[in-house]
């Protein structure tokens, strides 16, 4: 082989160095030197000589941004640092107490008394990255995932203009930030869409979560993503002082980082930074959702350390719900598996944070009418926790006198017997008065055959919408009388469905007390009160021959479950249906309260584990003694907190109740 012409290697030397320096200038210092036309013809002259000497080419050219196959799939990488996710914070009294928590778990921790100052800096509303360089070379790039282990992106990283390919120091390094769209890149994407006759995107974020999982990294490059960089995680080198320091030392590295953060001196000043943003966000060419807030001393933050789910540091301090004006062209009802009705809107569809929404729930006759929401009414609609839409306002003043007040009807068709439904003794909801209606039993029946009770696994929604539609079944106990030959009359059902259905039925004939009791779809039982019953009668021959006052004696049992239960058997149709059930399956005795390490002990879990379900957990607590509830109060020994974490885990914080995360469980198992 010959040997490389040296005028073609310092050009290609020449040529890397300038296309580094316009690539950062430009994608990083927003600070267009030279048009992006002549950047194209600086990196195209190196294509073409890389692609006459192969052997000049290596890992950082910036040639090697743009992969030329498609990929297979993604690898798994496990995470050298845990990815954890912040708690949020929604209005100034939320982001006090947190200063608050602070402030009391540092003097805890160490006698002393603080004053924290923290880092503010913008919450870009894209995808989570992480990136590992060594020796200055970027050696993979890797989604979130679960948070101990994410996705190969490394190929589709490497077209991101603002990632460095080699850094300006021969760092060893793992660094997080986001990937997002610019908004004026998200326009021109749309507007491409349009003129090709194709559905227009909703949001930019949805874009870059599927993108950065492109097989195809050149789908990637011509999406033209880009990158803020915010935490240092992992170095070789001794870690910055101050999470400020740590910002300027990623600059220094040459990656992208935002420059609108801000150094806080007191709690107050963070909520004048939060204010400020939240009114000139849309300045701005990314999306902002909210701010995040970091204890700015390093050696503090180690003080502080982290829950199970976040660390206690940090918060992200969340903007407003998005809200948007909507006309109410419907209110009709919902119906539930115990027969209770929804009211529910009907809306001119309307695009809230990003997605379009056409429903929103009502809740009952009392919130209809603290809102005075009426047919044909313009109202306000937020995503309460961006996830659920809620109508939190009726605007009464763009009312043109046509408006309907609703009332609840008398009849429903979807009710049995007659359709009639009544209001709940005592409660807001309204219920059928006969329960036996084909969409109450549809329900019934998706619960029956559910995980948590049976565990039918081939006998999903659609095989029980088909089974009742055919006529096959009609009731729980119909299910353990279905032969081959009841099957082979089903459309799209082969032989192979047909043995793996009848497999899983005859799987299911064996089941605990529990699950049996939960099966059966007694109003105000649920999963946690049906074990409970489980462990004091033992039988299901006991069960079926309980007392009101008994019942009623159960701890955590009460009145109102009593009641229900006795009602419940009091109707001759239910108790034949349980003798019926009964004659098909076998229900395990229960063997009550177990030894343990836990015993005594309530746990509530909440959020997701890294590496166990929460039935899975749950089995682990009761197995070892323990018991597990819904909800937290005062008696509740431990919270089980998860990754998103909900409304538990703040309660168990207010509470006082000890929250540990899924080492510390199983390290008291041991």
């Amino acid at each position: 082989m010959a040997p490389i012409p040296k005028n073609v290697r310092d050009r290609v030397k020449k040529l890397r160095e300038a296309i580094d320096h316009y690539r950062h200038q430009y994608h990083v210092e927003n600070n267009l030197e030279i048009s992006e036309e002549a950047l194209d013809a600086l990196k195209m002259e190196l294509v073409k000589i890389e692609e006459m000497y192969p052997e000049l080419i290596t890992p950082d050219s910036p040639t090697q941004r743009v992969a030329g196959e498609v990929a297979e799939g993604f690898r798994k990488i496990t995470h050298k640092v845990t990815q954890w996710s912040f708690n949020d914070a929604f209005t100034p009294e939320d982001i006090r107490e947190f200063d608050e928590r602070i402030r009391r778990f540092y003097r805890s921790e160490t006698g002393e008394g603080f004053e924290p100052e923290y880092t503010c800096e913008l919450k870009i509303d894209g995808s989570h990255l992480v990136l590992e360089y060594e020796d200055g070379l970027l050696k993979s790039g890797a989604t979130r995932g679960n948070g101990l282990v994410g996705e190969d992106v490394t190929e589709n990283v490497k077209t991101i203009e603002s990632v460095p390919l080699r850094l300006k120091e021969r760092a060893n390094v793992i660094v997080e930030g986001e990937v997002y769209m610019p908004k004026s890149q998200f326009k021109k994407l749309n507007d491409i869409q349009r003129k090709e006759g194709k559905p227009e995107f909703a949001n930019a974020r949805n874009i870059v979560a599927g993108t950065i999982r492109q097989l195809d990294s050149k789908m990637v490059a011509a999406r033209k993503l880009s990158t803020f960089i915010y935490d240092l995680s992992l170095s070789d080198e001794k870690m910055p002082p101050t999470q400020d320091a740590e910002l300027a030392y990623l600059e220094k590295l040459g990656f992208k980082v935002n420059k609108h953060h801000k150094h806080a001196k007191s709690i107050e000043e963070v909520i004048e930074y939060w204010k400020y943003w939240g009114e000139h966000k849309e300045k701005e060419d990314y999306l902002i959702d909210g701010i995040v807030v970091k204890l700015s001393d390093r050696r503090a933050q180690g003080v502080l350390g982290y829950t199970g789910k976040a660390p206690r540091w940090g918060i992200a301090f969340k903007f407003p719900a998005e809200q948007v004006t909507t006309v109410v062209e419907e209110i009709t009802l919902q119906i539930g598996r115990t027969g209770v009705l929804t009211p529910v809107a009907i809306m001119r569809p309307v695009v809230v944070a990003g997605t379009t929404v056409s429903r929103a729930t009502l809740h009952n006759e009392d919130e209809i009418k603290r809102l005075d929401v009426r047919v044909g009414d313009t109202v306000i609609l937020q995503k309460a926790g961006d996830v659920i839409p809620d109508i939190v306002r009726v605007l009464p003043e763009l009312r043109t006198g046509k408006e309907k007040p609703y009332k609840f009807p008398t009849h429903f068709p979807l009710c049995g017997g007659d359709g009639r439904i009544e209001r709940v003794p005592g409660q807001a909801a309204y219920r059928c008065v006969d329960l036996g209606s084909f969409q109450i039993q549809k329900r019934k029946l998706y619960h029956f055959v559910g995980k948590h009770c049976f565990d039918i696994v081939r006998m999903g929604p659609k095989v029980v919408d088909a089974l009742l539609e055919a006529g096959i079944i009609a009731n729980f106990d119909d299910i353990f009388t279905i032969e081959k030959g009841d099957l082979e009359i089903l459309p799209r059902f082969g032989e192979k469905s047909i043995e793996n259905l009848l497999t899983s039925i005859e799987k299911a004939r064996s089941v605990s007390l529990g699950r049996f009791i939960a099966s059966l779809s007694i109003p105000q039982v649920g999963e946690e009160t049906a074990r409970d019953l489980a462990a004091h009668f033992k039988t299901a021959e006991k069960f079926e021959n309980a007392q009101y006052d008994e019942l009623e004696a159960i701890n955590g049992i009460g009145t109102v479950v009593a009641r229900a239960i006795t009602e419940w058997f009091k109707d001759k149709e239910n108790g034949k249906l349980y003798e019926r059930l009964l004659s098909h399956v076998k229900v395990q005795r229960e063997e009550g309260v177990k030894e343990g390490k836990l015993k005594g002990k309530t746990f509530v879990l909440t959020g997701t584990l890294p590496t166990l379900s929460r039935d899975e957990a749950g089995d682990m607590i009761r197995n070892a003694g323990g018991k597990v509830s819904g909800s937290v109060s005062k008696n509740t020994s431990f919270v089980l907190a998860g990754e998103s974490a909900g409304e538990k885990y703040d309660k168990a914080i207010k509470l006082g109740v000890k929250v540990i995360d899924e080492k510390t469980f199983k390290k008291l198992l041991k």
